[in-house]
């Protein structure tokens, strides 16, 4: 990506800038920046130019993207059982997607640095007093007092040190053969022992690794880095002070680089064209992605291709679609005629969480598995009939047992939510839910390929 001399990682100051805390005290904000720009990166450009490179033979056809994880992180979740469970379900999809699409599988995670939500509104009102939204950890507090609602640039410190610490860790259990292909049977299936899915999952992992087991028995050598896989990271680029302070040059290459994640992404409400954060956006060097829904005009997808993919490199633009399963039969044909027509490659990613979520008679947002699943399903088949290829997933999802999201084999009913609800802020696919998701993925893309 050539280097841009119209631009600097500050230079969205200049632009309208939305969705960003308010500070009652600039100057420590300013303090606070100072000190991430001075603080060792958290990836390295290289491991960024790997995920692109990977990123375009996905968009060739050639791999498949999973891209999963927590809605929003929070500070107190930054332990090794949450982070483990994490990289298991993440392990785990991948692995019924290998198995299903034949394709080698991106594993990007929503984690090292989810640690902000955009908001609707600025405050919320309890009883008649107004305090700032919760804007995640990395921002305020979730407890409604004016101590934790009130934005404390400390955070951002707070918010670097834990993502360093789960990133640290995840590379860690990489190294030392946590994600060995040649076990994949070590990976704990305790909370689906009771799924019907259970036995197929198992007999997929038991499949792959008596053919591992076989090539290596054939070849008389060890088959590949099959003990070891690739994990990248991936969150919403919104806090504009935070993610510049670390972008940054780098020696023997050109450009400038996000080092806080692999992959950042813009939101719906961030993507305006004449805005702050398609400015910042359009300057760095990292892939990145773009989530598009109903909202999201033909006209605008043009512009925004135009600005933030302009020289068409390979790997660099990911769009991510949602738009729920009531709409996007009528929304998601037409902007991939744009991209068409503008010649450009990019890789499509299905979010199927998003578009589908709801609130309960009770108040409680939800989403239910077959709305989830009948996204995708039409997703498929869009861009199978419009010449397209839909060449990754990107799911909400969590090891854990919980109950947010209703529906999947259990038929888990609104009345369910409550027993085990954990989520502060979107519902998220449990663990059994995430292993039938792939599971039936994995039969769409093999019927579509002509298996049985």
């Amino acid at each position: 990506m050539p280097e841009m001399t119209d631009w600097s990682p500050q230079s969205w100051q200049s632009k309208t800038v939305i969705q960003q805390p308010v500070y009652p005290d600039q100057n420590a904000l300013s303090e606070v920046v100072a000190q991430l720009a001075q603080l060792p990166p958290l990836v390295s450009s290289w491991e960024v130019e790997n995920l692109k490179h990977q990123l375009a033979e996905a968009a060739q056809g050639k791999r498949f993207l999973l891209q999963g994880g927590d809605c929003a992180e929070n500070f107190d979740e930054c332990s090794p059982e949450a982070i483990t469970d994490k990289l298991k379900i993440l392990l785990q999809v991948s692995l019924i997607l290998v198995h299903g699409t034949q394709k080698r599988v991106i594993r990007v995670g929503r984690f090292a640095g989810q640690y902000a939500k955009p908001r609707s509104d600025n405050t919320e009102t309890r009883d008649g007093v107004e305090l700032p939204s919760y804007r995640g950890d990395l921002i305020n507090r979730l407890p409604f007092t004016e101590k934790d609602r009130t934005p404390n640039p400390q955070l951002l410190l707070r918010g670097y040190e834990r993502a360093a610490l789960t990133l640290n860790f995840i590379r860690a259990l990489i190294d030392g053969g946590f994600a060995d292909l040649h076990h994949p049977e070590y990976w704990d299936l305790s909370f689906v022992k009771h799924s019907p899915h259970a036995r197929e999952y198992r007999r997929i992992a038991d499949s792959i690794g008596e053919s591992v087991r076989f090539m290596e028995t054939i070849s008389g050598s060890p088959a590949g880095q099959l003990s070891r896989v690739d994990f990248f990271t991936s969150h919403e680029g919104l806090h504009l002070h935070y993610e510049s302070a670390q972008t940054r040059q780098v020696p023997r290459r050109e450009g400038w680089y996000n080092l806080a994640a692999h992959m950042p992404w813009l939101g719906m409400r961030t993507a305006n064209p004449d805005e702050a954060h398609v400015e910042y956006f359009r300057g760095i060097t990292n892939p990145i992605g773009i989530k598009i829904g109903t909202g999201m005009s033909c006209e605008q997808l043009s512009i925004l291709l135009d600005i933030l993919h302009p020289n068409d490199e390979p790997g660099r633009l990911t769009l991510i679609h949602r738009f729920g399963a009531h709409h996007i039969a009528e929304h998601l044909p037409p902007l991939i005629e744009t991209v068409q027509k503008s010649g450009k490659t990019v890789l499509w990613c299905s979010d199927p969480m998003h578009g589908n979520t709801e609130t309960t008679a009770d108040g409680i947002k939800t989403r239910k598995f077959e709305h989830i699943l009948a996204e995708l399903e039409q997703a498929f088949e869009i861009h199978q009939q419009m010449g397209s290829y839909l060449g990754g997933v990107h799911f909400e999802l969590t090891g854990e047992n919980v109950t947010e999201c209703t529906g999947g084999a259990r038929g888990l009913a609104d009345k369910d939510l409550t027993q085990a609800y954990k989520s502060q802020v979107d519902p998220r696919l449990n663990y059994e839910q995430a292993l039938e998701m792939a599971l039936r993925i994995a039969r769409r893309v093999k019927e579509m390929n002509g298996g049985g």
